[in-house]
């Protein structure tokens, strides 16, 4: 089969299970041709895959046909820019996230070797776009996940980051020295609620780690715990900035304010939710 023949079939086959086939489709082709660019798929709509190739395709959109989320199957997902390695064990990074880390990096745009912890790094999408893109900065990245530190600490390497980071294998808190003192303490925690999980696409529930996603029954268990023990760690005028669930921002801004911070805002992602929140602590 072409590559236009591959486009065409198996667009029309993805379109009950992806919102965005073609790209799907492309994404499979350019793995299985040996990681070609885009322009090689466009340009080469005419070209016939080899046995080979055609095998490789057909066994990754199988998966894909399944309902196997695609950057899994191919092993990678961009964020900031960055090419961050994933695979089962930790949350695909999400656009959405982007958001919090675009503002942590508008604060602190003119300041120089920050330090910052990272609560629940998974693939290290939050940990090592920091550490990139805030000159000097050194950051602490703690998860309670083997194979999330395995694969933070591998993007961290590919990134050229990972003589900045250091991960600790934590629950939270529970290894992290607290005669350390951060500027910044950014965490994307499990936020969903309890309840909500098997309302949950498939592609959510059944293949990205479960303890990831849920967080108690009302979704705000780890906002809490955070927030009050996040005290001790935060230097003056620290920041706590979270990713929040798309209805969490009101909840999560009152935690933050029984906890004594101040300058509370939010930001909106490009839907117009309120994803961020940030706050400053002022002992």
């Amino acid at each position: 089969m072409t590559i236009k023949e591959i486009i065409i079939k198996y667009c029309q086959q993805l379109e009950n299970i992806s919102d965005t086939p073609r790209l799907d489709v492309e994404l499979l082709l350019k793995k299985a041709l040996g990681d070609v660019d885009s322009m090689y798929i466009r340009m080469n709509l005419d070209k016939a895959l080899s046995d080979e190739q055609e095998k490789y395709f057909l066994e990754m959109m199988k998966d894909r046909l399944n309902e196997r989320p695609i950057a899994y199957i191919i092993g990678n997902r961009e964020f900031m820019g960055l090419d961050f390695f994933v695979k089962e064990g930790v949350l695909i990074p999400r656009p959405d996230t982007e958001t919090l880390v675009e503002e942590i990096i508008n604060i602190c745009n003119n300041k120089t070797g920050l330090n910052i912890l990272d609560i629940g790094t998974g693939s290290g999408a939050i940990t090592v776009s920091l550490a990139k893109y805030l000159d000097k900065s050194h950051v602490v990245s703690v998860d309670i996940s083997d194979i999330a530190l395995e694969i933070a600490s591998k993007n961290a390497i590919s990134n050229k980051v990972d003589e900045r980071i250091d991960f600790i294998k934590s629950d939270v808190f529970s290894n992290v020295s607290d005669e350390t003192k951060f500027d910044i303490i950014v965490s994307n925690p499990p936020y969903i609620r309890k309840s909500d999980i098997s309302g949950l696409d498939r592609q959510v529930k059944d293949f990205e780690p479960y303890n990831a996603l849920e967080g108690g029954e009302d979704g705000l268990d780890f906002y809490r715990r955070i927030t009050e023990e996040s005290r001790q760690f935060l230097k003056q005028g620290g920041i706590l900035a979270y990713e929040v669930g798309h209805d969490q921002a009101s909840d999560v801004s009152k935690i933050m304010q029984q906890n004594g911070f101040k300058g509370i805002y939010t930001k909106c992602d490009l839907q117009g939710f309120e994803r961020v929140v940030i706050g400053f602590y002022n002992n």
